[in-house]
This record gives C-alpha cells, sequence and structure tokens, in this order.
C-alpha cells in the first residue's frame, strides 16, 4: 500500500467520520443572552420595536457602513421591515417585527439570504424587576445538514451570543443614560 493511498483512506475516513457526527447533531438550536437594565421597560421598549432605532445599538448594523439598508411597512412594531444587502459581513436579508405586546415582547422573523441561507425567530423579552427591567434577546430556529457540520468547528452560541452581548451592553448604555 502506497503512502498516497493511506493519506487518502485517512481523509476519507475522517470525512466520513464528520459527517457521521453532524448527522447525530440536534435539528434545532437556540441561543439567548439577558441582562438587568436600571431603567424601565417603557424607555427600552420603543428601541427595540422601531428597527431604525436599532441602528443605535445593534451590532449587527455596525459591520459594514456601506451596506444597503431599506425600512418599509409599519414606522414600528407588527408589520415594520428593515432589509439589507452588504458585501462584507453584513451580508443580506431582512427582518420582520411580527408581533408586538407593548413593554414586554417584540417577536421578529429573521431570513437571511448571504452569506448563508437562514430562517430564525428573534425574541426579545422584557421583565420588569424592582428598580430594573431584565431584557432577553433569544433567537431559535432549525439546523439543516449544512449547518450540522459548520456547528461541529464554530459555535454558534458563542459567536451570536457575543453580539447579542455586545448589542445589550450598547442598549444598556442608553437606556442608563
Amino acid at each position: 500500500m502506497s503512502t498516497l493511498t493511506i493519506v487518502l483512506s485517512v481523509i476519507a475516513i475522517l470525512i466520513v467520520g464528520v459527517l457521521v457526527v453532524a448527522a447525530t447533531r440536534p435539528d434545532a438550536f437556540s441561543t439567548q443572552r439577558s441582562t438587568s437594565m436600571r431603567a424601565p421597560a417603557e424607555r427600552i421598549f420603543p428601541l427595540i420595536n422601531d428597527l431604525r432605532a436599532h441602528e443605535s445599538w445593534s451590532p449587527f448594523d455596525k459591520p459594514d457602513p456601506a451596506t444597503t439598508k431599506v425600512h418599509s411597512g409599519a414606522a414600528q412594531g407588527e408589520g415594520a421591515l428593515y432589509e439589507w444587502d452588504g458585501k462584507g459581513q453584513a451580508g443580506s436579508g431582512r427582518i420582520a417585527i411580527t408581533k408586538s405586546h407593548p413593554f414586554s415582547q417584540i417577536v421578529m422573523q429573521l431570513d437571511m439570504l448571504k452569506p448563508i441561507r437562514a430562517s430564525n425567530t428573534v425574541v426579545f423579552s422584557l421583565e420588569p424587576r424592582p428598580d430594573a427591567t431584565l431584557v432577553t434577546w433569544a433567537m431559535h430556529g432549525n439546523t439543516p445538514y449544512l449547518a450540522k457540520i459548520l456547528h461541529l468547528f464554530f459555535n454558534m452560541d458563542r459567536m451570536v451570543g457575543k453580539q447579542f452581548e455586545t448589542g445589550l451592553d450598547n442598549l444598556k448604555a442608553i437606556v442608563e443614560r
């Protein structure tokens, strides 16, 4: 047996191993982060419920300032729509507010087109606490097979979670001013 045959056999076994392990991964994912903000929900809610206001705190609006952005539909709340198309890290996609419960919860549908197609649900929950509001930013969706393979090499909860943490910290700085 030649060295090339051995190397190719090992590579083939590794590839098959990755594919088998990926097949055992969950069919859905969920990521969430929370932080307490010393502000009433009435002050926080409008900054989430208005997609235009996201530019002041969301880390997803920062990576590519040349991104084309279009707002349509309602000015805020249910029916508000934000579409973007960027060449870099921002990719392209759309997010729409599908439910808006004043001062407690906002549900959004996120559809990514580039760099990888994905359709996920985003939920912001605001829970009053004494002298503060607990704000939770969550996202969940299906995990197709290709994403299961990627998740073996990239910790998506850590990557997306860090962005959620940054966004919540930015939002907190604004509402606690």
